[in-house]
């Protein structure tokens, strides 16, 4: 067992402390709120039995709440921590702050880590003495249902650092995308915009409504895509695998290629029907509580594939 220093307890801070505790980790909470962790733990409380129900629990919900504890100074909070998960305001010079207090305050032998989702390491850790500890693991939300998290180094992280924090995250139960080097974007949030820019290229100009995407994904890839990545479906959907793939569509990609270079809006008109017709689906009071059937949808996701992976194979 390992103690982690959850720095910040807001939205994803919190789901860390879940997935932490979970793996049997000792969890410090700390938020330049005090009242922002007891909330977390609020939250928490109320949301490990549906994990337990789903069987996404080892132990019973009240081992794993017993290892989560606020703290309301730092420097207690990172005392003997061997890993921190800083999940603060996305905002470059929140991080550099935040990340000099942490370098400050923390053993030399503790990893720090960032949740960001768009901003890149090296902008907020060349100027520290130890940036060589330094890097993102940024989750996919929420981390306690979903495995995959990006692992992103800054130009100076030590590869050894890298490599442990991937280690322990596959401990963890996570699986790591571990990138060779820092990207802006990373590797999710590019291929996420790729098929939204499509999405919105495609109802901006009136070829579909948000609803027919939605099943194009919800009712067709995606159910691929839950089980196995974009190369294996390729290399599934030709006689002879991926060179015969790109053989038989390459031509056809290609002619496709200029509509993907054409940005869309994101804005004016097409943002203000994309809105309207989401909106017209789901009032904007009911997103909290839509956003909470997801997770138990995604809850049930992660107990089926975890039963399809022992009575299938992964």
């Amino acid at each position: 067992m390992a103690r982690i220093a959850i720095v910040g307890a807001g939205f994803i801070g919190r789901a860390w402390a879940i997935t932490y505790a979970r793996a049997g980790h000792e969890i410090r909470l700390w938020d330049t709120r005090p009242e922002a962790a007891q909330a977390a733990l609020g939250y928490i409380d109320a949301l490990l039995p549906d994990l337990a129900a789903n069987g996404l629990l080892d132990e019973p919900p009240a081992t794993v709440r017993a290892r989560m504890t606020p703290y309301g100074e730092l420097a207690a909070a990172l005392d003997g921590a061997a890993h921190v998960q800083e999940s603060t305001f996305e905002d470059v010079a929140t991080k550099r702050q935040i990340f000099a207090d942490l370098d400050r305050l923390a053993a030399p032998a503790t990893v720090l880590a960032s949740s960001t989702s768009a901003i890149l390491p090296s902008l907020f850790t060349d100027h520290l003495a130890g940036r060589a500890r330094c890097l993102v693991v940024h989750p996919i939300n929420p981390p306690y249902v979903i495995p995959a998290v990006e692992v992103v180094p800054a130009p100076w992280t030590d590869p050894e650092v890298v490599a442990r924090t991937a280690a322990f995250l596959r401990a963890a139960g996570h699986a790591p995308i571990v990138m060779k080097r820092e990207l802006d974007g990373f590797v999710m949030n590019r291929m996420q915009a790729a098929l939204l820019a499509e999405a919105f290229r495609l109802v901006e100009d009136g070829y579909a409504t948000i609803e027919d995407i939605d099943i194009g994904l919800r009712e067709g890839l995606a159910l691929r895509w839950s089980f196995m990545g974009p190369f294996e479906t390729i290399d599934l959907n030709a006689p002879a695998g991926v060179r015969d793939y790109i053989a038989r569509y390459a031509p056809f990609f290609r002619r496709l290629e200029a509509d993907f270079a054409r940005s869309p809006a994101w804005s004016g008109a097409g943002l203000d029907a994309i809105e309207g017709a989401r909106r017209d689906v789901l009032p904007a009071d009911k997103l909290v509580e839509r956003q909470a059937w997801r997770d138990r949808r995604l809850m049930a996701l992660a107990a089926h594939k975890r039963r399809a992976a022992r009575d299938i194979g992964a």
